[in-house]
């Protein structure tokens, strides 16, 4: 996986973005192990769906899902998939192609938030 530093993207308030396979995050976060893995989920997501496809369904999934109750980043089927699995550094040696499926109609859980650690500035 490319990971670029930069102080632009992602937005202010993430830690980073998965964009085609590509990492995005800010100069100062750091990157655990968990968190490297929650996108590398992401990243055989985009390449089973296809980029165009997977965005555009997440973008769908995502609209679909402001219109409900609860928050509705972490309902997405996606998000569900990665977050569940970002502690499992060999899921994705035996993970199904297209798991993130039977995250769509999943009963509510208590949804995982997560707060990515900063790095010092020394």
């Amino acid at each position: 996986m490319i990971i670029v530093r930069n102080k632009y993207i992602p937005f202010p308030h993430f830690a980073a973005i998965n964009l085609c396979g590509v990492l995005f995050c800010h100069h100062d976060v750091y990157l655990s192990q968990r968190l490297i893995n929650h996108e590398r989920i992401h990243t055989a997501q985009i390449l089973e769906m296809g980029v165009i496809f997977f965005y555009l369904w997440y973008l769908g999934e995502w609209m679909v899902k402001l219109c409900s109750r609860g928050n509705a980043y972490f309902r997405i089927s996606f998000e569900r998939e990665a977050y569940r699995h970002e502690a499992d550094m060999d899921y994705l040696k035996h993970r199904k192609h297209y798991a993130w499926w039977k995250y769509m109609r999943e009963k509510k859980r208590k949804p995982i938030i997560r707060i990515w650690k900063k790095r010092k500035k020394i």
